[in-house]
This record gives C-alpha cells, sequence and structure tokens, in this order.
C-alpha cells in the first residue's frame, strides 16, 4: 500500500486533502471518493511474504468493523493464489475485537495448492494476539450441473429511498454517521421503522451496490461483497423480535461468518440481498442470506451467527 492509499483508506471522508465529497440527504459522505477510500482500505501493504499489513479509516467505531477485517483477510488470502483460481468459499470467526487505532497484520498459511483447489488460512493478529481467523477455498474454473433457486419479486432499486433518505436524523442516536461506500435501499421496511408493528417477521431484503465503479478485478470484487454482507445481516433477527441497534438495549457482536461464492458478479452492480433469521437462542442469533443481481442470478450465499443480548 503507497502512503497515499494508506492516507485514503484513514481518512474516507477526504477531510485531509480538501477534496470534494458528495453527501447523502442527512449530511454523511458517499460517492466515488468514499467508495476509493474503500478499494485503498483492501489494498494491503506488503510486509513479507505471505505478512500484510491493513489500518482502519480514522471515522471508524470503537471497534473494527467485520465486513472490513473479513474483507482485508480474503484480500490476504487472495494475494498469493494464483489470479486464474476464484473464491468459492470462505469461514471465519470472530475472536477478539479490533482496535481501528492500530494496523492489523495478516498472517497467511499456503495450506494446500492441488490440482483444483487451493486452500488458504490466515490469522488477524493485533498486538500479538489474533481477534479473527479465516479459511478460505479458492477453485480453477469448472463447467459442471446448473440450477439456483428464483430471486424474489422486489421493486427496483430506483424506486427505493436511499439511505439518508429513510434514516434522516437518527443517523447519530443510531451510530450511522461513518462514510458510506456502500449504497444501501431498503426493500423491507427499516428495522428502526417496523418496531411497532403487531407482526415482525424475520427478514431483511435490501438492494446494495458499491457507490461508484470499482476496478475490473475479480478479488476486490468478492472482497468488497464479504464487507457488505456484514452490514444487514442480524437485521433479520433482530427485526423478529422488535427491536434495533440504538433505539433499544441491544449489545452485539458477529460471532463467526460463512460465505459461498456461485456465480461471477460485480459488486458495483445492484444486488439484492434477501436475509432470514431461522432461529435465535442462547443470546445468540443466526442469519442467512442470499445475494442476487438484478437480472435474477443468485451468486452468493451467506450464513452468520451473531451475539445479541437484548435487555427489555
Amino acid at each position: 500500500m503507497t502512503e497515499a492509499a494508506r492516507a485514503a483508506a484513514a481518512d474516507p471522508a477526504g477531510s485531509r486533502t480538501g477534496g470534494a465529497v458528495p453527501l447523502d440527504t442527512d449530511g454523511h459522505p458517499h460517492g466515488q471518493p468514499v467508495l476509493d477510500s474503500l478499494v485503498a482500505l483492501l489494498d494491503l501493504e506488503t510486509v513479507e511474504e505471505n505478512i500484510f499489513r491493513g489500518v482502519s479509516p480514522a471515522s471508524s467505531p470503537v471497534r473494527v468493523f467485520g465486513g472490513q477485517v473479513a474483507g482485508q483477510a480474503l484480500v490476504a488470502a487472495g494475494r498469493t493464489v494464483e489470479p486464474e483460481r476464484k473464491v468459492h468459499s470462505l469461514h471465519a470467526y470472530f475472536i477478539r475485537p479490533g482496535d481501528p487505532s492500530i494496523p492489523i497484520v495478516y498472517e497467511v498459511d499456503r495450506t494446500r495448492d492441488g490440482r483444483s483447489f487451493t486452500t488458504r488460512r490466515v490469522v488477524a493478529v493485533q498486538r500479538g494476539k489474533t481477534i479473527f481467523s479465516l479459511s478460505a477455498s479458492f477453485q480453477i474454473p469448472e463447467e459442471g450441473i446448473d440450477h439456483a433457486e428464483p430471486m424474489p419479486d422486489v421493486p427496483p432499486p430506483e424506486s427505493l429511498p436511499t439511505f439518508g433518505e429513510q434514516i434522516g436524523d437518527l443517523a447519530e442516536r443510531l451510530g450511522r454517521t461513518e462514510p458510506r461506500p456502500i449504497d444501501v435501499r431498503y426493500v423491507t421496511d427499516p428495522p428502526w421503522r417496523s418496531r411497532d408493528d403487531e407482526q415482525h417477521e424475520a427478514r431483511s431484503r435490501v438492494w446494495m451496490r458499491a457507490d461508484g465503479v470499482l476496478p475490473d478485478d475479480d478479488l476486490l470484487h468478492v472482497c468488497t461483497a464479504a464487507f457488505a454482507s456484514d452490514m444487514t445481516l442480524l437485521d433479520a433477527v433482530l427485526s423478529r423480535h422488535g427491536v434495533y441497534w440504538g433505539l433499544d438495549e441491544v449489545a452485539g457482536a458477529s460471532l463467526d461468518h460463512a460465505m459461498w461464492f456461485h456465480r461471477d458478479f460485480r459488486a458495483d452492480d445492484w444486488l439484492l440481498y434477501d436475509c432470514s433469521s431461522p432461529s435465535a437462542s442462547g443470546a445468540r442469533g443466526l442469519a442467512n442470506g442470499r445475494f442476487f443481481t438484478r437480472d435474477g442470478h443468485l451468486v452468493a450465499t451467506v450464513v452468520q451467527e451473531g451475539l445479541l443480548r437484548v435487555n427489555r
């Protein structure tokens, strides 16, 4: 990572450079400059063979966003794999909260290089302790049987309000004040608006895309989707119980995260993220997510369990 890239990653709102950054209707930065900062965030510094270093944005909350460390770890794994082999799955555990004020070191174990599959294991380290671990598998392109579930019938993203229009003056109360590299449009009612409904469905549907244009790099698009996949997934669990971060006494964190990538896609095109929750118990909530392209192709499946402590 160059010094310019490191500065851009740490300062997504462009305050250090004085650059003009578009603002959403609630006054928070978005658009291409903010997306460029995410690209810089995912452009890890190579320390030596199999060791990489990443930074966090200056606007980070008290702990590193889970999607950031997952995306960066996947970049680290991908940097050690032949480019023609594409990510087909990842399995990760969030072990300790990450400190956004210091860099994260990613150590890659080249577990296996087979004829068709490549396996990598990555640990993310701060202050000598592992905060996150990830296993990722890569595969050469192959032909085979092909089927997929259909995409739900939903309105197009252009017909839906922007995140800023939806959240309005609740942004600061909900802690949603950071720059937004991902454009999110809620198909279902946002959970902060549906808390008073008589019936609550364990589901969240949003359209999302990188808010700008990404380079033609397959790994970057997959890592951007991994970053975005942690953004609204647990909404499906909380929606079922009519509670939400910042508006109710909810403490939570991602525990583990898995993704399977089925087909090629671009993360800067609209993707429908259809999430549901089959179960919550023991202060943990399970959520499933499916990414569909705008033309209806199922491109990725996500499963996550989160720690959710709700004080009623």
